[in-house]
């Protein structure tokens, strides 16, 4: 299959990587500075080099902020029955664009990133693939991700973003909370260097990124039910109230056993 893949920098050069030896693929980037460490594939600066390479399959891997307009830039170059996907991390105005696009489509979310994630075992990670997509488009990625070991999961677009707004908006809350009351310690802890690398981690993401995120329209309840925690929380050590302690313990073990 002919792919072309829109955008070089950490996921666009993960999955050309992946599919480069055993499909035809070309990297679009209109930074030429980007595309000096893909192998093994087309390198495009030039739109007219995505038209004579007729692609059947393009991935979006362009930064979310700007997912929708580097569509709109290659639409007229592409043949009719190319597909489109993308893997945006937050799918607000996607299934809209698709539906006016013309375009078969799916719609995909690797839920892993190159700063935390070891690309050499998925096996604990996961991917979502939006259900509304086009079934071909769909058989493609869930062979692609199964290769890679990854969990399956098919959520609607609607799914998707609420799926999201959990898993992500509240560790990412509270490990900005973390980062912005934290001083350098001397003697850190072996619990306070994990949250300091996840912080650096998550801090080392692209800004737009953690803003779409965190903009999800339905974060903002999300954020409310860590601050009514908070409350609860400081409550009892205000009071030092050590059997509310234990009740509040037993009670949240309960969520993650």
């Amino acid at each position: 299959m002919r792919i072309l893949i829109l955008g070089a920098g950490k996921m666009g050069s993960f999955f050309t990587d992946v599919l480069s030896f055993r499909h035809e693929t070309a990297v679009f980037d209109t930074n030429p500075y980007q595309l000096r460490f893909v192998y093994n594939t087309y390198r495009f600066t030039a739109p007219e080099e995505i038209k004579a390479f007729e692609p059947e399959l393009v991935i979006n891997a362009v930064t979310v902020k700007y997912t929708i307009d580097a569509f709109r830039q290659v639409l007229p170059l592409l043949p009719g029955n190319c597909i489109l996907s993308d893997i945006a991390s937050v799918k607000n105005g996607l299934k809209k664009f698709y539906e006016e696009s013309g375009f078969r489509f799916v719609s995909t979310h690797p839920m892993f990133g190159p700063t935390f994630a070891s690309l050499s075992n998925l096996s604990h990670e996961s991917a979502i693939v939006i259900s509304e997509s086009d079934h071909l488009g769909k058989v493609f990625f869930k062979d692609l991700y199964g290769s890679l070991n990854l969990n399956i999961f098919e959520y609607t677009f609607e799914g998707h973003d609420k799926t999201v707004a959990y898993s992500l908006s509240i560790p990412f809350v509270s490990t900005l909370v973390f980062a912005a009351v934290m001083k350098h310690q001397e003697a850190p802890g072996t619990t306070f260097k994990k949250h300091l690398a996840i912080a650096k981690g998550l801090l080392s993401e692209d800004d737009y990124l953690l803003q779409e995120i965190l903009f999800n329209p339905r974060t903002p309840s999300q954020v409310e039910n860590i601050r009514t925690e908070l409350k609860k929380l400081l409550e009892i050590i205000n009071d030092k109230d050590a059997e509310g302690m234990k009740k509040y313990l037993t009670e949240i073990r309960k969520n993650i056993m």
